[in-house]
């Protein structure tokens, strides 16, 4: 609440937003805000009421009222004993609304105007209204004595593992069905179980089991995982090795295969020797054969121009074979720078020579 002179202005406290009542003489002038539901009694009749409200009023005449008109949220916290005699803390929130803000603050304490006046007298300045710590309390209560009862009828176990959502259906329909809300204008639009959690030592034991658990299934999927990548490195070395046979199999075939072309490259190369070599004989045989038959015609030309020669030989005289012979052998005689001739050779030459003349005549 914000009480404004035509000069100053003061903020209450206990309200994030609340509203605004400015002073003039002889009147006040109220301004609202769009969160909070005002009621104005003047002389115990309601005036003005709703929210966002602007109005004049007397101080002498005048009570004003302001209730939350957006939705509350109440956090909760108590302490309950199980069926086996086990201490557990639950935690709720309840979510109301105020319903009839009419009846709420003739019911409750939501009063800015006038302020209340302390214990020694004076006028709180700002003092608002302890309406949301009777609506806490009452609520409160309510949620603690129902949860506590439904909490004594289970185990510790029952109430780790179901206590949350049977709690949170036993307040809702202990809440919304209180009479002492309904009359006062209050509903409860929900309530949520956050947790309901034992002391810390029962916490802590009844963890370690699970936690060991967790712990031997986080190991085991450890083990697992190295089994697999163990299982994987030996499919791989098996893979490698696999490889290194397939490769030296086919690196043995290739040697073979190698020796078997060089060999074939070598029987070819010797049998095309081989056809070399006896064509080689062959032409030579040829070669042999034709130059025999050569000499062998040739001899039998040379042979038959001898015996043409000797035929023609035959028939002449002495003399006449001589100067062939002499003729023949001239040119064979080496060089001669003196002849003697006899008169015997003479003499036989010419009549030779003459004889010749003499029958070429004839």
């Amino acid at each position: 609440m914000t009480t404004t002179t035509k000069n100053d202005t003061e903020h209450h406290e206990g309200a994030t937003t609340m509203a605004t009542i400015k002073t003039y003489p002889a009147a006040r002038r109220f301004l609202g805000t769009p969160t909070d539901y005002v009621v104005h009694l003047r002389r115990g009749e309601v005036a003005h009421q709703g929210v966002g409200q602007a109005f004049w009023f007397r101080p002498a005449t005048a009570v004003l009222s302001e209730v939350p008109a957006t939705d509350q949220e109440l956090p909760v916290l108590f302490h309950a004993i199980t069926a086996d005699h086990q201490d557990v803390t639950v935690q709720v929130n309840v979510t109301y609304r105020f319903d009839d803000p009419v009846k709420v603050s003739q019911r409750l304490d939501f009063g800015i105007f006038p302020a209340r006046q302390n214990a020694g007298g004076a006028q709180g300045a700002g003092a608002v209204g302890t309406g949301r710590q009777q609506v806490a309390t009452i609520i409160g209560q309510l949620a603690q004595s129902r949860a506590v009862d439904h909490v004594a009828t289970l185990t510790l176990t029952d109430a780790l593992e179901l206590g949350v959502g049977q709690v949170r259906a036993v307040l809702t329909d202990a809440l919304r069905g209180d009479a002492r809300l309904q009359s006062t204008g209050i509903a409860v639009l929900g309530v949520h179980v956050l947790a309901i959690r034992p002391e810390a030592d029962v916490e802590k034991a009844l963890q370690t089991p699970v936690r060991e658990r967790v712990q031997a299934e986080a190991d085991r999927a450890t083990y697992e995982r190295r089994a697999l990548a163990v299982e994987r490195e030996r499919a791989i070395s098996e893979n490698e090795l696999a490889s290194r046979i397939e490769l030296a199999t086919r690196r043995e075939q290739l040697v073979a295969q190698e020796g078997v072309n060089a060999r074939r490259e070598a029987e070819e190369a010797a049998a095309a020797a081989l056809v070399e070599a006896r064509a080689a004989a062959e032409r030579r045989d040829i070669g042999a054969a034709s130059k025999a038959q050569e000499v062998r015609l040739l001899g039998e030309a040379e042979a038959a121009k001898d015996a043409a020669a000797m035929a023609v030989y035959a028939g002449m005289d002495r003399g006449t074979l001589l100067a062939l012979a002499v003729r023949d052998a001239a040119g064979a005689l080496p060089k001669i720078d003196n002849l003697t001739i006899t008169p015997d050779m003479l003499t036989g030459a010419l009549a030779a020579f003459t004889q010749a003349t003499t029958g070429g005549a004839r």
